[in-house]
């Protein structure tokens, strides 16, 4: 699990093309201080499992299915990713719950100027908007941000400058793509509001008024 509060930005420096999968490489610091090979690293809000750690770098294998769904398979070397490593129970929980685990790609429609900060829409799926709520939480390429507006198929966030700045979304013009994980809560309760109705329609019994008339009970 992850806050989406971003650590640093890191550097790609190498990218591999593997058998429906990605090999990457990616210059860093505060996130590898500490990490020992198996941890958890949010890359661009994508869960990579660090497969070797150097002293500024460590290496990652993206799976076909992280690569079907994130921004990740449009890297270069050069780019910059946001990264975030795993929580643990004494982490300060500062942004909100995130699993790593992509919706989708959203793309940047417009970027304008609100007084100091600066307003970014991004389309998204709109299969993904019933989980977007007015002041809820959506993370765009690992970080955190609050929702400030919300369409059918768009929604809109707000950054200070000092986030723009420590960021990628900052540096990102419109028509670039964001990797999109909605809030985490939402899919449960909608997963459970909808166990619970399959469940009562298949407890409904077939036996009726009309059947057992039907079937010379009257």
């Amino acid at each position: 699990m992850f806050t989406g509060l971003v650590e640093e930005m890191g550097e790609v420096i190498g990218l591999e093309t593997g058998d429906l999968s990605l090999k990457i490489t990616v210059r860093s610091k505060k996130v590898i201080e500490g990490a020992k090979l198996g941890d958890s690293i949010a890359t661009n809000g994508t869960c990579l499992t660090a497969t070797k750690i150097g002293d500024n770098y460590f290496e990652a294998d993206i799976m076909h299915e992280s690569v079907k769904r994130t921004n990740l398979k449009r890297l270069k070397a050069g780019d910059l990713v946001n990264l975030e490593k795993s929580i643990t129970l004494a982490t300060p929980l500062g942004g909100h719950l995130v699993t790593g685990d992509v919706d989708g790609e959203g793309m940047i429609s417009n970027i304008y100027s609100d007084g100091i900060a600066k307003i970014y829409v991004v389309k998204i799926e709109p299969r993904l908007m019933k989980y977007v709520v007015e002041k809820g939480r959506v993370t765009l390429d690992g970080a955190s941000l609050t929702v400030v507006d919300f369409g059918d198929d768009f929604l809109s966030v707000s950054l200070i400058p000092h986030t723009q700045e420590m960021i990628t979304l900052g540096s990102k013009s419109v028509g670039d793509y964001l990797n999109v994980e909605t809030d985490l809560i939402g899919k449960y309760v909608e997963r459970m509001m909808n166990f619970k109705e399959k469940v009562e329609v298949e407890k409904k019994s077939n036996i009726t008024e009309s059947f057992l008339a039907e079937n010379g009970f009257y």
